[in-house]
């Protein structure tokens, strides 16, 4: 069987007719393949025509485009390997012809590409401005095939061709990835140690301030929850301690102060919640439901409800008045370490040992996300007082979330230690106290640490006794307490003399942090 090569172009691509006929229908030319042996071959052609550069091997030759393309060796290239596959018993001249119409069907193909990336562009030169490209391609033959064009006639692919050293028909635009930007971060004056108060007969487990700013008071393992008067402490003058109340039968380990009622609760190891009223100084409540010790506690700011949570792995939801358990908030497989409450949705954010956070509705009772991203136990979490955002902290780092969907935001690294607690004001610092007596100190907006400290052991106390195990601020933000494991308490001030230029910014330091690879 025998046909012209008008015919058979004919009968595979109607299209490339009209292109060839002028040229072909004055000779009558050899007998060609079949169809179907065609489509293999333009298939494997399509797929495995990818030149790679040989040691070696010697160069391509260079041919231009629109010269006829001639198969001198069926085993040139990946294109004559699939040629002399299609064409095995036929003569060398078929094989030319194969390659001849191959050669066309590609062109087609670029023509094709080149009018969807015009119409893509306007079909302008304005896009490119009319610039000139020059781009290397690769024949049907195996030869490498320069051309330059217009940016508007390019294809697609052409520059991304060019440095992969591949065909243009197949090839994507290669995407560059966009510089990494460095935030600037907002400059703290460095903190340093004020005042140190002593009282307490055992490691200070619990700190909590008066919303009026004028006391504070302290749980500690001996049992006992202490007021002192804020001024005095701070300014290291004697009388700082204002009552002692006793009542618990082992360490306390959370306390809270009430915002609109005089009232201060405390949780403790001895599986008990109670409500102190500070005019009476008695306990006036009692909440009984856990089955083991208790952790944490949070008081609503704007509901009369208290969140406790504690070592039966579960955080429990009392009505404050009635003392009424109104949720079991269960979920997780560990003791749940800090609770933090939230006026807006979720109202309720656990942390626990099991490494993980719980994003809570109230109002169901149910868990509305869980966050998984810490490796190790959260001890500690704390929610900013301005932004919708909170930071918690674990062995492994600081995490910072967006409150409303527990949305992670990034990671704030370089705390190798324990972090027992966290901190955070309203002028975006935020400190992190480690088991073993460490401070950093973070812009919280960028999450660069601008000073790090270590706790200073006081005389008598052994160094392993440098753990902190709680920390705050007070209302006015300008003065930091640290609860300690050698029984004291730690008030520190920002220093006034510092300045920018005399503590500037690690720029340089900051950068490399930034832009360095880290695998979490």
């Amino acid at each position: 069987m025998s046909s012209s090569l008008a015919d058979m172009i004919l009968g595979n691509r109607k299209r490339t007719c009209d292109l060839y006929s002028a040229e072909t229908a004055s000779s009558a030319l050899s007998p060609f393949l079949p169809t179907q042996k065609l489509k293999v071959a333009i298939k494997v052609n399509q797929e495995y025509n990818v030149p790679r550069a040989s040691a070696t091997a010697p160069p391509l030759p260079i041919q231009h485009e629109g010269e006829a393309s001639s198969a001198t060796s069926v085993d040139g290239g990946p294109l004559g390997a699939a040629a002399a596959a299609a064409g095995v018993g036929k003569s060398k001249k078929d094989a030319t012809d194969t390659l001849n119409i191959l050669n066309s069907l590609r062109h087609e193909e670029e023509e094709r590409e080149l009018q969807h990336y015009r119409g893509s562009n306007g079909g302008s030169r304005a896009a490119s401005g009319g610039s000139l490209v020059a781009y290397k391609g690769s024949s049907t033959s195996g030869t490498m095939v320069t051309s330059t064009r217009t940016a508007a006639e390019a294809p697609p692919g052409a520059a991304a061709a060019a440095a992969a050293g591949i065909g243009t028909a197949s090839t994507a635009l290669a995407l560059k990835r966009a510089p990494a930007k460095v935030p600037t971060p907002t400059w703290h004056a460095p903190w340093k140690l004020h005042s140190v108060v002593a009282g307490h007969l055992g490691w200070v487990r619990a700190v909590a301030f008066d919303p009026a700013n004028e006391w504070f008071v302290t749980g500690s393992a001996d049992r006992t929850i202490k007021v002192w008067d804020l001024a005095k402490c701070a300014a290291g003058a004697e009388g700082g301690l204002r009552l002692t109340l006793t009542g618990h039968i082992s360490a306390v380990r959370a306390l809270a102060v009430s915002n609109r009622h005089p009232y201060l609760f405390s949780a403790a190891e001895d599986k008990t919640v109670k409500c102190w009223d500070l005019e009476q100084n008695k306990v006036i409540r009692h909440y009984h439901g856990h089955l083991s010790g208790v952790y944490s506690l949070a008081l609503h700011p704007t509901l009369d409800i208290l969140v406790t949570g504690g070592r039966d792995s579960v955080a429990r939801v009392w009505d404050m008045r009635t003392k009424m358990q109104v949720h079991v908030l269960g979920g997780h497989t560990n003791t749940v370490g800090v609770v933090a409450t939230n006026s807006v949705d979720p109202q309720v954010i656990t942390g626990s040992y099991d490494s993980t956070i719980k994003l809570w509705d109230i109002i169901a009772g149910k868990s509305m996300a869980t966050l998984t991203n810490h490796k190790k136990a959260v001890r500690d979490l704390k929610v900013h007082p301005k932004e919708l955002s909170f930071v918690s902290g674990a062995q492994d780092n600081l995490k910072k979330w967006q409150v409303r969907d527990g949305k992670f935001l990034k990671n704030l690294s370089g705390h190798n230690a324990v972090i027992n607690s966290l901190a955070v004001n309203e002028d975006n610092v935020l400190v992190s106290c480690g088991d073993n007596g460490s401070l950093r100190f973070w812009d919280y907006q960028t999450g660069y640490c601008f000073q790090k400290l270590e706790t200073i052991v006081q005389p008598g106390s052994l160094d392993c006794e440098a753990g902190i195990y709680a920390s705050a601020f007070d209302m006015s933000g300008t003065r930091f307490l640290t609860c300690e494991a050698d029984k004291s308490i730690k008030i520190w001030k920002e220093d006034a003399e510092a300045t920018e230029e005399t503590h500037p910014v690690d720029m340089e330091g900051w950068k490399q942090e930034c832009l360095a690879h880290k695998r979490w």
